[in-house]
């Protein structure tokens, strides 16, 4: 195909700034989904996307619109998914950057525009929903000109629930966004930018092409994992997956190889032909680390070998979380799991539970603390039941982040509280404009994946926005607060706090614990312990049998033989009994809020 018919673009935005209802109007413009079959969030194929309504997996498709081919992305928004987006703009050449007309510019425009401009993309911005009573299009514009440097007029107004603008729009996409390049007389070069895994066929990845031509049948070599498989369908979404004969350079497709180990086409893979292979792989993507840790336990100790299987499954589709065995005296076998944030970790226990019919148990979330120990040797510990004796510790060093906020001026009191509630150290405070306020905080991870952004929206009435990244480790006073159940501690309720805040952690855990342990035929002391010292004490009284209701008079010392008889009896079972925890226990006491 003519390489200067062709445009490959992304749709980048803040979180619920149209991303989704734009690619929709874009499908029924081009005729490309058959008016009695279109539905909101067409190109959102999970449940879990349409009832959150959100946007969790990056979509491709290919439109047809005035002579010219559009290869159209849609990624999500929120900043969690950040890495999908990253992965979407090594495939395209230019980036449609939505703005919402009532809201103006968000921490996640800011991140997406940045990374725009790090990839050298060509950007049209555009204002979206300009219907809305509330929105004021010409402060948004200015915004846009002075924050990100882009002319107000060249940005575009349109609105996507209507459609008015959206065909000025693409008209702008084909003026303004360069054409890819390629050679297709050179050896195959395709990147893999995403893979989901069918049980009918395999592993299906989306790829794009950069130079040569892939063809149906050819034998294709995978480059980084050294498989060789025939390329069994080659296509485009359309957005129906449709095959085609070929593939030339610029064009973005899925391929279909037969393949079962779900480790041969991971996202980043460069595929060529065996026959005539390229001398150097592409570039692929550099792996994002996970922030956040929990471990993941099967409710039934038989469904472990699924578990491992299920998450190989999920993680082909979605290469930014990890995953690695361990083990739990309360909880058994299972998987110590990392995760880009909280939401994340949400979704992929929803999707494991719905996509893979499993029953499973999340531990509490953790960060990754650098332990120095005596000696100056240092470890790493994402769980806290890892952690070294008290005693053998010299530090604990924190993850911390630099996060942004930006929200309007009435609640800047209310923001700063939150952050200095939360350890927080100001970096800068900046007027974007009389109204709305730029926030530069660092802040501790730990303090972040708990409850922030929940509190964060509740104090701001929602029109706060987030965005973060790492920022390095910073020591800590950190201490480690084990819970004991009748002496024993339970390691899945270990926890890493700040000391401050040991006493208050240990109070609201032992008070949860004690409502949600049944009673035994002893009682149950629930223990919060720093080290050796117990700082935190609730008990599960036993049951009350009267052991004498079937006396009717007589002597006193028949009473007195039975109830000694009685304690004795509690005394022994103490001594042997073992405290039973039902598993609800766990998933209430663990729960992520």
């Amino acid at each position: 195909m003519d390489l200067s018919r062709i445009r490959n673009i992304a749709i980048i935005a803040h979180i619920d700034h149209g991303k989704s209802t734009l690619a929709d109007r874009m499908l029924e413009l081009c005729g490309a989904v058959d008016p009695r079959d279109m539905r909101a969030q067409y190109l959102d194929s999970m449940d879990l996307e349409r009832e959150r309504g959100i946007t969790i997996k990056l979509q491709s498709v290919r439109l047809d619109y005035r002579d010219h081919v559009v290869n159209l992305i849609d990624t999500p928004g929120h900043v969690d998914f950040g890495y999908e987006v990253s992965r979407s703009l090594a495939a395209t050449e230019g980036v449609i950057l939505l703005v919402d007309a009532a809201q103006g510019i968000q921490a996640q425009t800011l991140a997406n525009c940045y990374l725009a401009i790090e990839n050298d993309l060509e950007i049209v911005a555009a204002l979206n929903k300009i219907d809305l009573p509330a929105a004021d299009p010409e402060r948004c514009c200015e915004e846009i000109e002075r924050i990100l440097g882009i002319p107000a007029d060249q940005v575009l107004r349109i609105s996507a629930k209507t459609g008015e603008g959206v065909p000025e729009l693409l008209d702008a996409v084909i003026e303004r966004i360069p054409a890819p390049k390629g050679d297709p007389d050179a050896p195959l070069q395709a990147l893999i930018f995403d893979s989901h895994y069918d049980q009918f066929r395999g592993v299906v990845s989306s790829l794009r092409v950069m130079n040569g031509t892939l063809r149906t049948d050819a034998k294709l070599r995978f480059m980084q994992a050294a498989a060789v498989h025939p390329a069994e369908e080659v296509g485009c979404r359309l957005p129906t997956p449709t095959p085609f004969r070929s593939l030339g350079p610029g064009e973005v497709g899925y391929l279909i190889a037969g393949i079962k180990d779900v480790g041969e086409a991971r996202s980043g893979e460069t595929v060529t032909e065996a026959s005539n292979p390229a001398t150097e792989p592409l570039q692929g993507y550099q792996e994002p680390k996970p922030m956040v840790f929990c471990g993941l336990y099967p409710i039934d100790g038989d469904e472990y070998p699924r578990l491992r299987e299920s998450l190989d499954k999920l993680r082909l589709n979605d290469s930014s979380f990890t995953f690695a065995p361990e083990t739990s005296g309360a909880l058994g076998f299972g998987f110590r799991c990392g995760f880009l944030g909280l939401l994340h970790m949400e979704i992929v226990r929803e999707r494991l539970e719905r996509e893979f019919d499993l029953s499973i148990i999340a531990t509490a979330p953790s960060v990754a603390y650098r332990v120095t120990v005596r000696g100056g040797r240092e470890v790493t510990v994402d769980n806290p039941s890892e952690l070294p004796p008290m005693g053998e510790i010299e530090q604990i060093a924190e993850p911390y982040l630099q996060t942004t906020i930006l929200a309007p001026s009435d609640y800047t009191g209310a923001i700063l509280d939150l952050c200095q509630s939360k350890r927080g150290e100001m970096i800068k405070l900046e007027y974007l404009s009389p109204e709305r306020i730029e926030l530069g905080y660092k802040l501790p991870l730990a303090e972040v994946v708990i409850d922030f952004f929940d509190q964060l929206k509740s104090r701001t009435q929602g029109y706060a926005s987030l965005d973060y990244e790492p920022a390095g480790y910073q020591p800590g006073n950190l201490v480690k607060v084990d819970i004991l159940l009748a002496g024993d501690p339970v390691d899945a309720f270990s926890s890493v706090v700040h000391r401050d805040r040991s006493e208050e952690y240990g109070r609201a855990m032992t008070e949860k614990l004690r409502e949600l342990i049944p009673r035994q035929q002893f009682d149950v002391p629930i223990q919060a312990a720093l080290g050796g010292r117990v700082i935190a004490r609730s008990t599960v009284k036993a049951y009350r049998k009267d052991v004498t209701a079937k006396l009717y008079g007589g002597d006193i010392s028949r009473k007195k033989k039975l109830l000694e008889k009685q304690k004795q009896g509690k005394k022994r079972m103490k001594a042997i009994g073992r405290v039973e925890v039902p598993q609800e226990a766990f998933i209430s006491a663990l729960r992520l809020d």
